[in-house]
């Protein structure tokens, strides 16, 4: 877990604690202990376990976070995933941005599953993309591979993908490229990624130093003689306009990867619930 994301956990335990439990501190003494379930009232796939025991961490170093499953896993409804032991006002303390974490990233990890189960059978790779929770891309990332998904560059520094904005700027996908090369001459194995409209800007792509084309907004259809136009040269990606409904067909087509927002940007969380279980 990188600092960014143990910032992040620290700010959702500071807004929702800020300076007491009014609640919980009232009702209970501090010595008073319990043990907690957290339980998924739903089927689907789990992911943020670390997470969640870093947040009891931080709230309590003496809670003890036993998982019962792992990040990946499938888990179905009542079925339990974590159990707590320690105080109780640290586990009430803990249990709102410990589930708003699990249930958040479970839910991603599930949708993701979803599409790589939709194309199964194919070679074709899920991959996510930027359209990340602000402050969240890390561990919304992994939860994409918990997933079975595939992760596209992390942000703007690590990969260079060329997309329309760029290229009507500069003039052309020639001169996009190529002023991409020298500028990172020096990194090895620089990864060059170039988004194309349409068969003419294909054309032009497939003749340049490059690593990927990305095929924007294109049918099935078009995807299919994209494929059999490049003939092996380079992957393809295909990404935009791709649903439930039309992914088999881009498969069928035989891109090599389909990237798709709605992994991390639309999912639902999946429902999970901490109990206390001392009785």
């Amino acid at each position: 877990m990188n600092k960014n994301s143990l910032k992040l956990i620290k700010l959702a335990l500071s807004e929702d604690i800020g300076t007491e439990d009014v609640t919980s501190e009232a009702i209970f003494k501090l010595a008073e202990t319990s043990h907690a379930v957290i339980i998924a009232k739903e089927n689907g796939i789990i992911s943020g376990l670390e997470v969640a025991q870093t947040v009891c961490a931080l709230v309590d170093k003496s809670l003890d976070f036993i998982s019962l499953v792992k990040n990946g896993d499938f888990v179905s409804n009542k079925q339990k995933i974590v159990e707590i032991n320690g105080k109780t006002v640290s586990i009430l303390k803990a249990e709102r941005v410990m589930l708003n974490f699990l249930q958040r990233l479970s839910g991603v990890a599930t949708r993701t599953n979803h599409f790589v189960k939709l194309i199964d059978g194919f070679k074709t790779k899920i991959l996510d993309t930027r359209k990340t929770t602000p402050g969240m891309r890390e561990i919304e990332k992994l939860a994409v591979l918990h997933g079975g998904g595939t992760n596209h560059r992390t942000g703007l520094f690590d990969q260079a993908l060329i997309k329309e904005n760029h290229i009507a700027a500069v003039g052309s996908i020639t001169e996009a490229v190529k002023r991409v090369r020298k500028h990172n001459e020096n990194k090895k194995d620089f990864i060059i990624v170039v988004e194309v409209q349409n068969l003419d800007e294909v054309t032009e792509a497939i003749e340049l130093p490059i690593s990927r084309i990305l095929i924007d907004n294109f049918t099935p259809e078009l995807a299919k003689e994209t494929v059999q136009f490049v003939n092996g040269k380079m992957p393809i990606e295909a990404s935009g306009g791709i649903t439930e409904k039309n992914i088999i067909d881009f498969a069928k087509a035989g891109v090599n990867f389909i990237s798709i927002g709605a992994v991390t940007h639309s999912i639902k969380s999946l429902d999970l619930s901490l109990l206390i279980t001392n009785t």
